[in-house]
């Protein structure tokens, strides 16, 4: 397997320094999160299949078969907040927005819920092929004046992509599709990237807030291209993130702001 870099450029000093992406990786003073509780665990899905359309999720205890978690209407790109749930196996199924509930699940697996721990089920791939993954988050607390990375490369349109800063310096190497990375500590902050697969390129803003733990997905547009975007893991030591749905809405165009306020991309690097 490739060994995966990430690079943080400094620019104010002139500082490069290089932390490895990967298992292997342990994050600089990282204080693991507390768990919501000593026996629950957290899930959150996302929706990343990029040529099937909105779909409703149910989330069912194989025990017992109770409903416990359900969203509806889910588009592409969308990411659902944590859920804090018992420790235990569920099975999710998805059906297309607006379906009966009898339907037969286009998409049904099991996923177990482990306690103090954090997870991400996203349905991948393109419709004929559809698959759910699971990745494992990491909430753990970045050191002072830093942000915790990772990127899920969600593309179908290439099979590996290559991202680099706006200087050059190699950030990822051929990660795979369908595929995580580990997370690194980097500078919070401004970054402006590079994404670079089989005839796709595109130039992305990114914004990294201080203390920060965020995913970097990167997703089909309409256009033939690539874009990264961001979604915030969590903003608080020991806390799981609140709020709505951060969403896509169908085909992405472009990437959002969900960090503070992006770079603007220099004219010569478009």
């Amino acid at each position: 397997m490739k060994k995966i870099t990430l690079r943080t450029i400094i620019s104010t000093a002139a500082v490069v320094a290089v932390v490895t992406f990967g298992a292997t990786a342990t994050p600089a003073l990282a204080t693991p999160a507390a768990p919501p509780s000593e026996s629950a665990g957290w899930l959150r899905i996302a929706h990343l299949s990029p040529d099937t359309k909105s779909v409703d999720v149910r989330v069912t205890a194989l025990t017992g078969g109770a409903s416990v978690y359900d969203l509806d209407n889910v588009k592409f790109g969308a990411v659902s907040p944590y859920r804090s749930m018992p420790a235990g196996v569920y099975t999710i199924a998805m059906i297309p927005t607006g379906s009966k509930s009898s339907t037969r699940p286009m998409l049904s697996a099991s996923v177990a819920v482990v306690a103090g721990k954090a997870s991400t089920v996203a349905a991948y791939g393109l419709n004929k092929k559809l698959t759910l993954k699971v990745f494992t988050d990491d909430l753990s607390t970045p050191a002072a004046g830093q942000s915790r990375i990772r990127l899920i490369q969600a593309s179908t349109r290439t099979s590996s992509i290559d991202v680099k800063t706006a200087a050059g310096v190699s950030i990822v190497e051929n990660a795979k599709s369908g595929t995580a990375t580990g997370y690194a500590e980097v500078a919070s902050g401004p970054w402006v990237l590079t994404l670079t697969g089989k005839n796709v390129r595109s130039i992305e803003p990114v914004m990294l807030a201080n203390g920060s733990v965020t995913t970097l997905l990167v997703l089909d547009t309409t256009g033939g291209g690539l874009v990264l975007r961001p979604i915030v893991d969590s903003a608080a030591v020991g806390k799981a993130p609140v709020g709505g749905v951060q969403t896509g809405g169908g085909f992405l165009a472009s990437t959002e702001d969900l960090t503070g306020t992006l770079p603007t991309v220099p004219p010569e690097l478009r």
